[in-house]
C-alpha cells in the first residue's frame, strides 16, 4: 500500500524539478534540476516493475540510469569547454 503512495510523490518532486528546469534562473540550475528529475524517473521506473509485478522494468531503469550518467557528462564537457568533441 505504500508504494502507490511513494510512487505519486516522486511524480510530485519530478514535476517540481521540471518546472525548474523550465524557469531556472541559470544553465547550471536547470541542468541540476534536469539530472534530478532524471534521477527520479529511474526510482520511479523499479518501483512501477515492482508493484505491477514486471521485472524486466529494472533491467530498463538500468539502462536509463546509464543513459542519463552519460547525458551528464556530455552535458559537463560541453558546459566546460564549448564542444562535445575534440
Amino acid at each position: 500500500m505504500i508504494i502507490p503512495i511513494l510512487i505519486m510523490c516522486l511524480i510530485l518532486t519530478t514535476l517540481m524539478c521540471l518546472y525548474r528546469v523550465i524557469k531556472g534562473p541559470t544553465v547550471f540550475d536547470r541542468l541540476i534540476a534536469a539530472d534530478a528529475a532524471g534521477i527520479m524517473v529511474a526510482v520511479i521506473i523499479p518501483l512501477l516493475g515492482y508493484y505491477f509485478e514486471q521485472p524486466f522494468l529494472y533491467d530498463i531503469a538500468l539502462v536509463y540510469g546509464l543513459l542519463l550518467f552519460l547525458d551528464m557528462l556530455i552535458f559537463a564537457k560541453y558546459l566546460e569547454k564549448g564542444e562535445i568533441l575534440k
